[in-house]
């Protein structure tokens, strides 16, 4: 659906300041909404939000529909009496501008069992019903979720296809006798979910009361090693015998790599899917817009076709493309839950196909400047080819920040950027940028915060097929500056981005 002219921020959670070693729901969450309030922004922009595994990537989750426990916020658990102050006494000297991951997690998840043991013993009944309505209300994911994040610890962390047998196979009997045996570990996983969507929710409201609506990201791949795809076999492509993607999820050879990016995703079964009517998909589109108000969907074209890999290879070159039930997909999604509020991630190989299912169903597919200098007047992703229902970046979490991305640049596209400006500004290629995203036609400009503050190559989020020292950036208070703000807010209201009431 289009939407009207406007702009926002690309910040994902982990990069708030926070004195946890990593960004969460508390306080300066709320700050950097009265950032976007105060700049006339209307959109904040994160990655996905599930609970992430090996790599720390959002990409990779254990769950589709769970949140990540990371982002819970110690400080409101210490308001609702859950937490007390003397358990942050002892808090080491956390990195201010990476989230290092190793120190975190363990810090993070042992203040989470002080305070599900402290509301074990001490909810209230008004507390005790919230859970438990909670629970009720998610338990077509919470359920499966819990149960395979206590059978993984139980199993010092291994992939459910090296479980038991019985428990592979979800035998009735043998998932009985775990969950009488596991149950205080399942309503601790159960506990953390009730207290992040709790934390949120609130915040979420908070932004919609400001005019600011949040968006999401649908990774189109769920992990293998992931409580989906151990509830759901059925729908996945896997190997009968081991339980391993018999067919893996990726790209070919691109701009990001000569050898393609393979992910090692189960690709889906979409016959069985379609003989389900997609009712997973659709309680994921459900599940999704519980959290958020608009849905990026990342990997857009592989509703069209995939890219998909057989198991035992090392790289995505040997893959093949097969055909997907996009159509009768969206249509089924549209008659369930009505016309959805969706942008498509449409980058990298995209065919007229591709193009014809976008338009169809009339998602804003995505325009990023860094794509745009260095060939020909024909290039997509320069402005004055641009449709009005688009989205543009001057990047996303997968490019170098915009100054990154010009020092770095080869001759050809500094050359080229610099005949499409005239001149590059005193205000910094960063500036340019954003001021030629919000100046474009497209209705939509979507700005990463580290082009905003003018960041270089140290503070680029991910690079694509590396599988570590991703999603680490953070920013510090004091980087949201009044002259800053002035800057991007007189910049978004020149350029017919303002709320209507501005």
């Amino acid at each position: 659906m289009p939407f009207p002219r406007s702009s926002g921020i690309l910040l994902h959670p982990t990069s708030f300041p926070s004195r946890f070693g990593i960004g969460d729901l508390g306080l300066e969450a709320y700050r950097f909404i009265d950032f976007l309030q105060q700049t006339y922004q209307q959109y904040w922009q994160v990655l996905p939000l599930g609970p992430t595994g090996y790599g720390n990537s959002p990409y990779m989750s254990y769950s589709a529909m769970a949140g990540n426990p990371l982002l819970i916020s110690p400080e409101k658990l210490l308001d609702e009496g859950l937490l007390a102050e003397g358990d942050f006494a002892n808090l080491p000297a956390f990195p201010v501008e990476k989230v290092n991951f190793e120190q975190v997690v363990p810090i993070k998840i042992g203040l989470l069992k002080k305070a599900c043991e402290n509301f074990r013993a001490n909810a209230n009944p008004t507390q005790q019903q919230d859970f438990a309505r909670f629970c009720d209300s998610k338990a077509y994911w919470l359920d499966n979720y819990a149960l395979f994040m206590a059978l993984k610890d139980a199993n010092d962390g291994a992939s459910w296809h090296k479980w038991e047998p019985e428990l592979v196979k979800r035998e009735p009997q043998a998932l009985d006798q775990v969950q009488r045996r596991l149950n205080g570990e399942i309503f601790y996983y159960k506990f953390i979910q009730f207290q992040f969507f709790r934390q949120w929710s609130e915040l979420k409201s908070y932004a919609n009361q400001r005019g600011i609506d949040i968006i999401g990201d649908i990774p189109i791949y769920v992990a293998h090693d992931s409580a989906d795809v151990w509830a759901h076999p059925d729908i996945f492509s896997l190997d009968e015998k081991t339980g391993e993607a018999a067919q893996m999820a990726g790209v070919p050879p691109d701009y990001f790599s000569e050898t393609g990016q393979l992910w090692g995703n189960p690709v889906y079964d979409w016959e069985a899917l379609q003989q389900q009517d997609f009712k997973w998909w659709v309680q994921r589109f459900e599940a999704m817009l519980d959290y958020v108000d608009i849905i990026r969907i990342d990997h857009f074209r592989g509703f069209e076709a995939f890219w998909s890999v057989p198991q035992g290879e090392e790289t995505a070159m040997n893959g093949k493309w097969i055909k997907a039930p996009g159509d009768t997909f969206f249509e089924v999604i549209r008659q369930k839950l009505g016309k959805l509020p969706v942008l498509a991630e449409d980058l990298g190989v995209i065919t007229p196909e591709v193009e014809e299912l976008r338009d169809k169903f009339e998602f804003p597919g995505m325009k990023v400047l860094q794509f745009a200098f260095g060939s020909d007047p024909g290039n997509p992703f320069l402005p004055f080819n641009y449709p009005r229902n688009a989205v543009v970046y001057t990047g996303t979490h997968d490019n170098d920040t915009t100054v990154g991305w010009f020092n770095t640049a080869s001759d050809n596209e500094k050359q080229s950027l610099l005949l499409y400006l005239g001149c590059i500004s005193d205000d910094g290629i960063h500036w340019d940028l954003i001021r030629l995203a919000l100046s474009s036609v497209a209705n939509q400009a979507l700005i990463p915060l580290q082009d905003v503050l003018g960041l270089g190559n140290e503070a680029r989020m991910n690079f694509p097929s590396h599988a570590e020292g991703n999603w680490e950036w953070r920013y510090q208070a004091a980087d949201l500056t009044q002259e800053l703000g002035d800057r991007l807010k007189n910049l978004t209201r020149l350029n017919g981005r303002a709320p209507k009431t501005e």
